[in-house]
């Protein structure tokens, strides 16, 4: 290997410089204080360093966008929490529109995630009795004219069929079959 080969394959990494001057005990001396090291290995090491920088600037990219999206769906889960919490307290209230009411009162609320359920309900008890059952005619009460016929006879069919069985005479149980004949096509 010639001279020059060797010079294109050693490179210097210390600090300080050399001129090429110089007697063979100085180059030995310089020789040892420096670090030669072959070009080719010092380009791969750079071509790594500089693709790990790229990886970590990649990967703290990757790391907030992994936060905003944690904070994102925590928010999510708190909101789908309270909704959970004000569903179920308006059932407890009898509301009869539990979605209408839901929504009107995630009106009322506004931005306040933390709001006081109970106090926006009462609230819109007051101002909003037609979604509740049981304050004012949230459901229209029947006529004496209009009657229930099935429901009557079921009644009447129920009760025959409960007397035949607890006294166990034939007369009751033939009263109950003549009944059920009528009623159960």
């Amino acid at each position: 290997m010639s001279q020059i080969d060797t010079d294109e394959n050693i490179l210097s990494e210390t600090e300080g410089s050399y001129d090429g001057r110089g007697t063979m005990d100085d180059r030995r001396e310089m020789s040892e204080s420096f670090k030669l090291v072959p070009v080719a290995e010092s380009i791969r090491y750079r071509k790594r360093a500089q693709s790990a920088e790229k990886k970590i600037e990649v990967l703290t990219e990757e790391l907030t966008q992994a936060k905003s999206q944690a904070n994102e769906m925590a928010s999510e889960l708190s909101s789908v929490r309270t909704e959970q919490k004000l569903i179920h307290k308006l059932a407890a209230a009898g509301a009869i529109d539990v979605e209408a009411a839901v929504l009107i009162a995630k009106a009322k609320m506004g931005t306040e995630t933390e709001a006081d359920l109970d106090g926006v309900i009462q609230q819109l008890k007051k101002e909003k009795q037609y979604l509740f059952s049981g304050t004012g005619a949230a459901a229209a009460k029947k006529t004496a004219g209009a009657r229930d016929r099935m429901q009557n006879s079921q009644t009447v069919l129920e009760r025959a069929a409960k007397r035949a069985a607890t006294t166990g005479n034939r007369t009751d149980l033939h009263e109950y079959l003549k009944l059920r004949r009528n009623f159960v096509h």
